[in-house]
């Protein structure tokens, strides 16, 4: 059977810290989770592997479609270098507080300590309460010496950089650095397929039965990058019916495309699948319907298509270029 344009199953995760928005903004209904702090639009990480949810291949999950398809869902050098595993992840992120202040591994010793891969990632603010923040790195170049001290003292968030975000704001997140999402937030979420959170600092928070969450502070000091951010958030162009590059990376690529008229797209020199993410307004991508907060993943067997808005689409466009 031929490839199409497809569509998952949301997976929802409950969280200390998350609220309501992927009800309320998103339109999602997490059933009777008391929160969502997560929505897992596309994964394939073991356990928790998106389930097709449009067409002929509906009731599939992800891993075994590629597993069939190869080449012709992924593209054949990505196939090559990650056979039935899916590359990335796309989540929507609801924090009502406070994330834990984290850091995620490098490729390197992911798979060193761990056997998998590092997290890189970005974020696309969705919605922003007023003077929401984030911390993104350190307000200046430190050392290991001085950051443990600081821990210890209790004033970690001292020297660590925590910027205001609002809708439309993007923020590309290198392996190794301190990070967290403030509370008021609603973001998109792409990264590596990775599960991997050294979390370094919780605000000394309990869960239901009173237990503070595991700390991995041995494990975050050596995963560390001290120096401080040459670029917190990402500026990019926003040229209506036009692809603007927000991010570039060695692990995925990630436009903007506000669309008010017809797009006609053409991958054939791209060796690669297309993410969608729909993070305003709705449309139709190679003929199947995509609207806010949905994910789409465009198959690399189709090369040429067209996105078609219903008055106005904006979306996240990602993918991978070995």
């Amino acid at each position: 059977m031929s490839l199409y344009p497809l569509k998952f199953h949301t997976i929802y995760k409950e969280k200390l810290w998350g609220g309501q928005k992927i009800k309320t903004v998103l339109k999602k209904d997490f059933g009777t989770l008391a929160n969502c702090g997560e929505a897992w639009g596309l994964s394939g990480i073991r356990g928790n592997v998106s389930i097709i949810n449009n067409g002929k291949f509906a009731g599939i999950n992800l891993t075994d479609l590629i597993a069939d398809k190869k080449g012709g869902l992924v593209g054949s050098s990505i196939y090559e270098r990650f056979g039935d595993e899916f590359p990335l992840l796309i989540k929507f992120i609801d924090a009502e507080r406070d994330l834990s202040i984290q850091v995620h591994p490098d490729d390197r010793r992911a798979r060193e300590r761990h056997n998998g891969s590092g997290k890189a990632e970005m974020w696309y603010i969705l919605q922003a309460d007023y003077k929401a923040t984030l911390i993104n790195g350190f307000k200046k170049d430190t050392d290991k010496a001085a950051f443990i001290n600081h821990l210890k003292n209790g004033t970690l968030v001292d020297i660590l950089n925590r910027e205001e975000a609002d809708e439309g704001d993007a923020f590309y997140l290198p392996a190794g650095r301190v990070h967290t999402v403030g509370g008021g937030l609603l973001l998109a979420e792409i990264q590596q397929a990775s599960d991997l959170t050294y979390r370094i600092y919780d605000f000394d928070r309990t869960d239901k039965d009173g237990n503070k969450r595991e700390l991995h502070t041995d494990l975050a000091i050596d995963a560390i990058d001290y120096s401080k951010p040459a670029h917190v958030k990402s500026y990019y162009e926003q040229i209506p019916n036009q692809v603007n590059n927000i991010v570039a990376s060695p692990f995925f690529i990630t436009n903007k495309i506000d669309a008010n008229q017809k797009m006609p797209i053409d991958t054939s020199e791209l060796d690669s699948f297309k993410i969608y993410i729909s993070v305003k307004g709705a449309g139709r991508i190679a003929g199947e319907a995509i609207k806010f907060g949905e994910v789409m993943l465009v198959p690399a067997s189709i090369k040429k298509y067209d996105i078609e808005p219903d008055n106005k689409l904006e979306l996240l466009e990602s993918y991978i270029q070995l």
